[in-house]
């Protein structure tokens, strides 16, 4: 998937200027990277919004539109209104093609409903992470990875070493030795919860049990006791 943006070089710095920017419905950003000087950027917010909702924006080559010119970059940085849910300022980051980059790329989990664990126990997926940092170089970046979960029974877990990526592509915890679970499947909590609570049944019946054994055990001196205290 191919995502292009139109930027504009921004002459003004600062935090009025930027706020003036945002205002008039444009969005402050920044290019840097690729041993170049870093370049202020003036995006318009609508269009550059409705490229931003799609998760390929986040984990892809894009090709920013720099008057007459064009970039790869990646996007690297940005920050959200926390009311508004509009984008206040957003960094890019330039490519070379020869050069491994680092980036954070969802899972996308497959076959759960056909899994044992699920399908015929009744399991419920957890998904323990939501994205992965790998390495690779630009023209090997996927936009996703997919995590086949078609063979996950009651208790089982998928780690980063049994996903399968492109050649050309690693996960950074793995490469460190941490081969990190992905997902799990794991039986319903209310299942979890009955079986816990047949022990605490089970003590409760024997309660009453003790009870009647202690007064069958009463001696009669006992009795004349509890008389007297009467």
């Amino acid at each position: 998937m191919k995502i292009e943006i139109n930027a504009t070089k921004r002459g003004v710095k600062g935090t009025g200027a930027s706020r003036r920017l945002r205002h008039a419905g444009s969005v402050p950003g920044i290019l840097y990277g690729g041993g170049k000087e870093p370049v202020s950027l003036d995006l318009e917010h609508k269009s550059l919004f409705l490229q931003f909702r799609h998760e390929a924006f986040h984990a892809s080559i894009l090709t920013l539109n720099l008057e007459g010119g064009k970039e790869s970059v990646l996007l690297r940085d940005y920050q959200m209104h926390p009311v508004r849910n509009t984008i206040q300022h957003i960094d890019f980051q330039r490519v070379n093609e020869n050069e491994k980059i680092h980036v954070k790329v969802p899972f996308h989990f497959a076959n759960a409903e056909v899994s044992p664990g699920v399908k015929l126990n009744g399991g419920i997926v957890s998904h323990i992470m939501t994205e992965a940092n790998i390495s690779c170089l630009p023209k090997n970046l996927p936009e996703f990875i997919e995590v086949d979960l078609a063979s996950l029974d009651i208790g089982q877990s998928v780690h980063l070493s049994q996903i399968k990526v492109a050649e050309g592509v690693e996960f950074v915890q793995l490469a460190h030795g941490n081969d990190a679970a992905v997902a799990s499947v794991a039986k319903p909590r209310a299942v979890v919860e009955e079986v816990q609570a047949k022990p605490a049944e089970g003590a409760d019946a024997a309660a009453p049990a003790a009870e009647g054994a202690k007064a069958a055990d009463a001696t009669p001196a006992d009795e004349a006791k509890s008389d007297k205290a009467k």
